[in-house]
């Protein structure tokens, strides 16, 4: 595609998903079937209103059967499907209609609360439909009014599976055949938001009503030693869309949530930042200090934080002079307000933050009585295995 958008004043160029390469690919592998005609090149019509001129590679085609692919291209955003190849093999079948299913190298899904139900596989609901209006309209133009049977493949699908979520998520032996819009935005927040989405559905749809989310690794390690029966299969990494999480835990009928960060992003909860990448806000040493300043401490401690790199190092410097816990207590009260806020009282909310250096520095109100909570799902599902 030569279609960009500037980002953090860098040109980057969109790109295409692999829902796009899969309808395009059976578009093509149907229209050689009915019509016996190579077909070199595809054009295809995004539900984004783009429309995409690909080229067809690796074309065969018998009486009853063709096969093509598409080259997945995701333009500048970093993605492990980038340059695939994502294949479609057409069939014609006796009963009418249009049948979508997987081949080598589509997940599979295996739990509930994914795009689609459990056995199907993870080609998403938008693919599907991309595949079956370009199959449909395709039989209208060649006058075929018999069935087909659309499979996709992706050869390379388990090997780059495993770098990503759908492990996880249930979703086995390959990748998952995605997209919304049809176009890959560079460098886009959202696909990451929708997939911290999928995983809070599918949490509650096996019966997890408490959610337990972290940002990130750092959480996961601390959960490690923390214990309490909170396990690490259990929790949601949310990255810094702390909000955005809030917001799918409230859509989804969660009744509970446990947020458990690094003071180094959750300090910044405190100032009802939601978002808690540096590109987004930072305020971390503006908000220990502030703190610590209502709690008395002197100027020159005050610069001492200001003049801080990390907020262990801003820590170190409130124990030595005493603020510490003083200055936990009030940025947890903080932290408590705005996430309730967020979620508008709609959920029982807790919140653990803690350091690499100095352990748990606080908890809110709410934080024991959802660790049992969350336990007691964990121990629910042990029984039940």
């Amino acid at each position: 595609m030569e279609q960009y958008v500037y980002k953090n004043h860098k040109k980057l160029r969109y790109g295409y998903t692999t829902g796009s390469c899969a309808a395009a690919a059976a578009k093509a592998a149907a229209f050689m079937l009915l019509s016996g005609q190579d077909v070199p090149e595809v054009e295809l019509m995004t539900p984004g209103g783009v429309r995409l001129r690909l080229k067809v590679l690796n074309r065969t085609r018998t009486s009853e059967e063709s096969g093509c692919a598409v080259r997945k291209d995701g333009g500048d955003d970093p993605d492990v499907t980038n340059g695939t190849l994502i294949c479609a093999s057409v069939r014609r079948t006796r009963e009418p209609g249009i049948r979508i299913d997987g081949g080598k190298g589509v997940g599979r899904v295996t739990k509930p609360g994914l795009d689609q139900p459990v056995g199907e596989a993870a080609i998403n609901h938008v693919p599907r439909q991309m595949i079956r209006e370009n199959l449909e309209a395709v039989c209208r133009e060649l006058g075929y009014e018999g069935g087909l049977e659309a499979v996709i493949s992706v050869p390379e699908g388990e090997a780059l599976a495993a770098k990503t979520f759908n492990p996880r998520l249930g979703i086995l032996g390959g990748i998952s055949i995605l997209g919304t819009t049809g176009i890959v935005e560079p460098m886009s927040e959202q696909a990451l938001i929708d997939t911290i989405r999928v995983e809070i559905r599918q949490k509650l749809a096996d019966g997890m009503d408490y959610l337990l989310i972290v940002p990130g690794n750092y959480g996961i390690d601390f959960l490690e030693e923390y214990g309490h029966g909170l396990d690490l299969e259990d929790a949601v990494k949310c990255s810094n869309f702390v909000g955005e999480a809030l917001d799918a835990a409230v859509e989804y009928g969660a009744k509970g949530v446990l947020l458990v960060g690094h003071i180094g992003k959750f300090v910044k909860l405190a100032g009802g930042i939601m978002n808690t990448h540096s590109h987004n806000a930072d305020a971390r040493m503006e908000l220990l200090a502030v703190h610590a300043a209502l709690e008395g401490a002197p100027r020159e401690l005050l610069q001492q934080i200001m003049d801080c790199v990390t907020t262990d190092d801003a820590l170190k410097y409130l124990k030595e002079a005493g603020y510490l816990e003083a200055v936990m207590g009030r940025l947890m009260e903080k932290m408590e307000f705005y996430v309730n806020a967020r979620a508008q009282q709609n959920l029982e909310l807790g919140v653990i933050t803690f350091s690499k250096v100095y352990g748990v520095l606080g908890q809110t109100a709410l934080t024991e009585d959802l660790v049992r909570k969350i336990g007691d799902y964990r121990l629910r599902l042990t029984r039940e295995q």
